[in-house]
């Protein structure tokens, strides 16, 4: 999960080939499968991926790359059709925050995705997704909370092995009973950078957009306390918040709320008019530290998330009609500790530019600042008030100088000319 300048930037701004369906082998793989989470099977993917021999899942590392790789081959031996070249999506992370800090900046990774076909012929070409990052810190103090650490491994047990363990064992679950649409389980890399796997993704979709019904976000599931799960999104579509409720049918101390915006994939989805979810058992004192390891994962606690995540996708694949979308105003809630300011513009910040003279947006929050200024997405924000704005960190500073309720000058390039715009500035 992405920690303080992406929660800083949500806040305030914050075909595949036509294939048949895999009858024979997705019935050699039924045939063996169990019907609930095998939860000693999640704390076993947790321990590999969060070993020392990963070091840590970096981006554009080795240890990325063998995540990855241990994925893909999960998703073979389920048999499950792949999503990319050979179940990998490959891509450039580019990172402003890297080249900020004058580190190297454009790292070769991959996303990885996988398919099970639906069973209805009418609803197979529509897709649930399951998601999660696979990335941690790997050795960098960059996004860490401990630098003092050094270039100690950031394991990353949490964050995010957990949500991979996740999406792996749903895709095991539903490779056993394949529902009327398709379901797609993709993995992205490059999240802790910016989102940059999720907004590919998006980009580079192996199917078209529109057939995306919903997206289901994994991020830090695997510490749940007290039986504490919360689910964000439940306001992307009128639908949501129902089916959630009627979903936890063991009880759980749930907290549903939330638009699509956040520090995690699911805002990659949500800014492109899919509905979506987010899974969190919430923060704990070892997030982005080199204490975030396979001992403290509560692998019973994750099994209850991914229970209910189960029916939920299940729901979501077997209806008949596609959920009804809604742009969710803010407030946002966020997951990451709060920044040093109250000012809010409500605009959207797309991190994966970053090759982009300024700070380009994907879009603006409904009734915010931003939007009543006239800012949209696709908008560069090269000068807010009186300052230039060459990337997200001179933008952050420029805004932050302000006040709520100040009146600011925002300059924008937009189709090429340059375009300027007044804001009055909100209270966050």
């Amino acid at each position: 999960m992405r920690l303080l300048m992406l929660q800083r930037t949500t806040s305030f701004g914050s075909a595949l080939l036509p294939f048949a369906l895999a009858g024979c082998a997705l019935a050699g793989a039924r045939g063996h499968a169990s019907t609930t989470p095998d939860t000693i099977a999640i704390r076993r993917d947790i321990a590999y991926l969060a070993s020392d021999a990963l070091e840590g899942r970096g981006t554009g590392t080795a240890g990325n790359d063998s995540a990855a790789a241990y994925i893909a081959r999960r998703y073979q031996s389920l048999h499950l059709q792949p999503g990319g070249v050979g179940y990998l999506q490959p891509f450039v992370a580019n990172s402003m925050a890297l080249a900020h800090a004058g580190k190297p900046s454009s790292l070769p990774t991959q996303n990885v995705i996988a398919i099970v076909p639906g069973t209805d012929p009418a609803l197979r070409n529509e897709y649930v997704v399951f998601g999660a990052h696979f990335d941690h810190l790997g050795r960098s103090t960059e996004g860490a909370l401990d630098a003092d650490a050094g270039d100690a491994i950031r394991n990353g047990a949490d964050d995010n092995a957990s949500g991979t363990a996740a999406v792996m064992e749903l895709a095991r679950l539903f490779a056993k009973r394949p529902t009327h649409r398709s379901v797609m389980f993709v993995n992205f890399s490059g999240e802790e950078l910016g989102l940059l796997g999720s907004r590919w993704f998006v980009e580079h979709s192996p199917v078209p957009l529109d057939s995306l019904i919903a997206m289901v976000n994994f991020d830090m599931v695997g510490r749940m306390r007290n039986d504490k799960l919360i689910v964000y999104g439940v306001g992307t579509a009128t639908e949501l918040r129902g089916i959630v409720d009627r979903a936890n049918t063991a009880g759980l101390r749930l907290t549903a709320q939330g638009d699509g915006y956040g520090p995690s994939d699911q805002s990659s989805f949500y800014e492109k008019n899919v509905p979506v979810l987010h899974f969190f058992t919430d923060l704990h004192d070892d997030y982005h530290t080199a204490t975030d390891d396979v001992e403290k994962i509560n692998a019973g606690g994750e099994g209850k998330v991914v229970a209910m995540a189960e029916r939920i996708g299940r729901v979501l694949a077997n209806r008949q009609a596609r959920l009804t979308f809604v742009r969710a105003a803010p407030p946002a809630q966020t997951m990451g500790r709060e920044g040093s300011s109250s000012t809010y513009l409500g605009s959207v910040p797309d991190m994966a530019a970053g090759d982009v003279n300024g700070v380009r947006l994907s879009g603006v929050r409904p009734g915010s600042p931003a939007e009543q200024a006239g800012l949209k997405g696709g908008d560069v924000i090269v000068e807010l008030g009186g300052r230039s704005v060459k990337d997200l960190y001179e933008y952050t500073d420029a805004l932050y100088a302000h006040q709520p309720g100040e009146d600011v000058t925002i300059v924008v390039v937009r189709d090429g000319q340059r375009v300027e715009l007044r804001a009055k500035l909100g209270h966050r």
